[in-house]
């Protein structure tokens, strides 16, 4: 069984972010899911005020809940930096969005040099709004479009 690495700030929980997490159990197929979930210290270095850790991890549990998944083997872990544990665990994979598909190259590159194998990369497109632009919590915050793409402007 596989052993599958996700991880973000998951803000405003949107639907690109339930894709990865939805992938991230389809691909583990029972095995192991760890979702890094960006501390607030490492949240706040955004140019925007981001919900408190906790909020955010009680939404990632409710939806992993409404997929059926909550009694699927998974962990969710504070990211303090933007590798987590994908430096020292070996996973069997890592579900990225396009966005951040080169931060995984960079994790690849370096367990490499630490004598650790790659993980292999899984890459979810972007889930799009309905103006065909991709779904993003910045586009959400800005009150551009709804957490399913929904075009409020």
């Amino acid at each position: 069984m596989a052993k599958v690495a996700v991880g973000g700030t998951f803000e405003y929980l949107h639907d690109g972010h339930k894709a990865l997490i939805k992938k991230a159990f389809e691909i583990a197929a029972g095995g192991e899911v760890y979702i890094g979930l960006t501390s607030n210290e490492m949240a706040r270095q955004r140019s925007r005020d981001v919900d408190d850790y906790q909020i955010r991890k009680n939404n990632l549990l409710q939806y992993i809940e409404i997929l059926g998944f909550s009694n699927k083997p998974y962990l969710v872990m504070k990211l303090t930096d933007p590798y987590g544990t994908t430096l020292t665990y070996d996973f069997d994979y890592i579900v990225v969005s396009p966005e951040t598909y080169k931060v995984v190259l960079g994790v690849n590159e370096l367990r490499e040099q630490d004598g650790r194998s790659p993980i292999k990369i899984i890459i979810v497109e972007y889930v799009m709004a309905d103006d065909e632009v991709p779904i993003s919590s910045t586009r959400i915050a800005c009150g551009e479009i709804d957490k399913h793409g929904n075009l409020k402007i």
